[in-house]
């Protein structure tokens, strides 16, 4: 027998060489529908016949079926958006029309009747209701008062007022309040404020009235605070 001297150990093996696969990607995310429907028409037209696939998986008449139902479909349905296109273009402009009609119609009956309210009425129009002057704003209830965030700051707020276009007029007083010590503070469209300025410990007393286009309400019972 003969012995080379060299071990098992100490014989080269081989290394095998690992073929990397080849990965399918499938770029029909963001296509259209025509594009989507072309690369499947390029993809069977490069089966067809194609030795290195003989059973594709499914058949290529199947897929070629596949194909072509979507073509249809994608036909009818872009058919079918364009005729409802049209059609709300042709209502649109057919209720245009009706209005400038009903337009002349309306000033026909107006001028014909003068004015007149009960004919207008007769002849199917709506007339419009009189205008009623706002009522006078009711008085503001549930004023209250608490402190600030900061030293002399007061924050007063209360229920609002129902009313076209309301404001708030706001007054303070030094206690006790007599008739002249009232000091205006500025004025605010919300229902709540803050007022500042005061001496840190100064009680303080606070009224609010709401004004509209209907005139000025009363002031309201008067609140009382200590000014942090």
């Amino acid at each position: 027998m003969f012995d080379s001297g060299v071990l098992y150990d100490d014989i080269p093996v081989p290394q095998l060489r690992r073929t990397k696969m080849a990965q399918i990607t499938m770029n029909f995310k963001g296509l259209s529908d025509l594009a989507i429907i072309q690369q499947c028409l390029n993809i069977k037209t490069a089966m067809t016949g194609n030795a290195n696939f003989t059973t594709p998986t499914p058949t290529l008449p199947a897929f070629g079926t596949l194909v072509t139902t979507a073509q249809t479909k994608v036909t009818a349905s872009d058919a079918a958006q364009l005729a409802s296109k049209q059609a709300t273009a042709d209502k649109d402009a057919a209720i245009d029309a009706l209005l400038a009609g009903v337009k002349q119609l309306a000033d026909y009956v107006s001028m014909t009747s003068a004015g007149d309210g009960v004919k207008i009425q007769s002849a199917g129009f709506s007339i419009k209701a009189a205008s009623t002057p706002s009522g006078v704003p009711d008085m503001v209830q549930n004023l209250s008062l608490t402190a600030g965030d900061n030293a002399g700051e007061i924050d007063a707020q209360w229920d609002p007022v129902d009313g076209v276009k309301i404001s708030y007029d706001i007054q303070w007083s030094p206690y006790p309040a007599t008739d002249t010590s009232w000091k205006n503070c500025p004025g605010t469209t919300k229902s709540k404020a803050v007022l500042m300025g005061f001496t840190s410990g100064q009680q303080v007393l606070v009224r609010v009235r709401a004004k509209g286009t209907g005139g000025t309400g009363a002031w309201s019972q008067t609140a009382s605070k200590f000014a942090p």
